[in-house]
């Protein structure tokens, strides 16, 4: 039995999970790119992610992938959406679930396929790789949703924030996230 383990006569898809950090400062948000080092899309920014081991839950994979990626670990993430368009990576059917997270703005280094990783201000995104401008969008849109249309719940911040820093945040979300409105990326 253990050699048809992972034989199925139907096709399936690959698996990958992408996360997007918000880095806050008590007063700036930011979001967390990773410069790609390989194709498809090298030297395009993207979220860090990757592909799941075998051996490995969704979540386990976007903590790794987060950690090779920018160094960054001990990251709280959500998982807020998966990405199931047939087309959205040109290598093979690829389905990806997402993950938020916020953070304090910390340094980060571009480690294993990320070139580079680095915290950019929302009105200076790059153009993305793959589908990853519409993960940007719904993650704003979590976001958006979680502050203002749910009870206030503070797991999902940062350690010790202070009630000036939630209201910065909260500002911050409210004014810049309304997901009627989608934020641009520069085409």
């Amino acid at each position: 039995m253990d050699e048809l383990r992972y034989h199925y006569k139907y096709p399936h898809p690959s698996v990958t999970a992408d996360c997007v950090v918000f880095g806050f400062d008590g007063a700036n948000l930011m979001i967390l790119l990773v410069e790609r080092g390989h194709e498809p899309y090298k030297g395009k920014w993207a979220f860090p992610g990757g592909f799941i081991n075998i051996d490995e839950s969704a979540e386990s994979g976007a903590l790794r992938e987060l950690k090779e990626e920018t160094g960054l670990s001990d990251v709280v993430i959500n998982q807020f959406y998966a990405f199931t368009n047939p087309d959205r990576d040109p290598r093979e059917r690829v389905i990806s679930i997402a993950y938020y997270a916020v953070v304090r703005l910390q340094s980060v280094t571009g480690g294993d396929d990320a070139a580079k990783a680095s915290w950019f201000k929302f009105d200076e995104i790059p153009s993305l790789a793959f589908d990853h401008q519409e993960i940007l969008c719904r993650a704003c849109e979590t976001l958006y949703k979680k502050l203002l249309c749910e009870p206030l719940d503070f797991s999902f911040l940062p350690d010790g924030i202070t009630m000036l820093e939630f209201r910065n945040f909260y500002s911050f979300v409210r004014n810049n996230f309304d997901y009627q409105k989608k934020p641009d990326s520069k085409q």
